[in-house]
């Protein structure tokens, strides 16, 4: 129950990958490195100049350490994107005295401008606003704050980020082409989702993503393969059932079960034990037929999920082949199977999995791929 009130807080969190401890070391020491260095030759350029060095530089230091492959990074977002909001920003500040009003024009439209030219980087938005209030020695120097610092910083945080990802093996820029022997697509591409069908359907997007067509193409490539390498052989249930179980515990309370049968929308829900052992299922309807009888006095000691549910269960192991659950899914009607191994819950197996497979199997039967 606990679990389930606080579940809503990772509908905050983002669908992002924790990289190692080793990956996550690295990108804070090249962010580090390109600080430290850009802004000591900074500082020997321009001597004694008081804004000898603007804070956006540690927010694009973020994208081109941690992110380097976000389109949001590349050299051109960062070095027309900052240069277009610089001279917004100026200009804004040169011509508009409410600094509030100044400010939120300037991040507007180099906002627009970022977009229009698809140099959007993040950065840029709060380069628009040093311009405005950055103080005197920001103003003092007019557009030659476009110059220096803006683009000094840039190019010399580019040059070391440039370094540094390649040093570690990381393509950046970014190449946008997969197939290096021709502008075709891949020999993989051409029987199944091709670099156009990505285009077209980014084309129809209301929204920005933080990902390049190319890496959208390549993942989706290397994701067709292991899916190809899969389906030449037969398949076991270890390879279709679901692994994060949705279940109740014995020891429930019937009412918090409804509860979660409310919240999952299932008809039924297998039911462990506290060592995660397979010890029944309980049916929505059994919880209904409870509700009828609150009144006799039977069900007057029936509050626990373990005093209604059904102990009768039909499970399959993980190797297995999927074939065997045909009949329960036809003939009974099963809506899941449970999976089970060393007597632990390790998966289930439902009808939409199976209708799944069968769909896949269909698909390599009217459109085989030609090896």
């Amino acid at each position: 129950m606990f679990h389930m009130q606080f579940e809503w807080l990772n509908t905050l969190k983002p669908n992002f990958k924790v990289l190692p401890l080793k990956d996550r070391l690295m990108c804070g020491i090249g962010a580090l490195l390109g600080l430290a260095i850009s802004s000591l030759i900074s500082l020997y350029v321009l001597g004694d100049l008081n804004a000898w060095y603007i804070a956006p530089m540690g927010a694009s230091s973020v994208l081109l350490f941690a992110v380097p492959a976000s389109p949001l990074a590349q050299p051109w977002n960062m070095v027309v994107g900052n240069t277009i909001a610089g001279i917004i920003g100026v200009t804004c500040a040169m011509y508009i005295p409410n600094l509030t009003e100044a400010f939120s024009v300037a991040v507007a439209l180099a906002i627009f401008l970022m977009m229009t030219t698809d140099s959007l980087h993040p950065p840029s938005g709060a380069v628009a606003i040093t311009a405005v209030l950055g103080g005197e020695s920001v103003h003092q120097l007019g557009y030659h704050f476009i110059f220096y610092p803006v683009l000094l910083n840039s190019i010399l945080l580019l040059v070391v980020a440039i370094f540094f990802n390649r040093l570690l093996g990381k393509q950046y820029p970014q190449i946008a082409q997969l197939n290096t022997r021709s502008k075709d697509p891949t020999p993989t591409q051409k029987v199944t989702i091709q670099p156009q069908d990505i285009h077209d359907v980014l084309e129809h997007q209301t929204e920005l993503l933080d990902i390049s067509e190319y890496d959208l193409q390549k993942i989706i490539l290397e994701a067709q393969e292991k899916a190809n390498a899969r389906a030449v052989s037969q398949y076991l249930c270890q390879d279709i059932m679901t692994k994060d179980v949705i279940c109740l515990q014995e020891q429930e309370e019937i009412q918090d079960a409804l509860i979660k049968f409310k919240h999952v929308n299932l008809m039924s829900l297998p039911v462990i034990n506290v060592e995660h052992q397979l010890v029944g299922t309980l049916a929505l309807y059994e919880v209904v037929e409870w509700f009828k009888r609150a009144a006799e006095p039977r069900a007057s000691w029936e509050h626990l999920v373990k005093q209604i549910m059904d102990r009768k269960v039909v499970t399959v192991q993980p190797i297995q082949p999927i074939q065997d659950l045909v009949p329960y899914f036809v003939e009974r009607s099963f809506n899941y199977i449970p999976v089970v191994e060393n007597q632990k819950l390790v998966g289930i197996i439902s009808r939409a999995d199976m209708i799944a497979v069968m769909q896949q199997q269909l698909n390599r039967v009217t459109h085989p791929i030609n090896d």
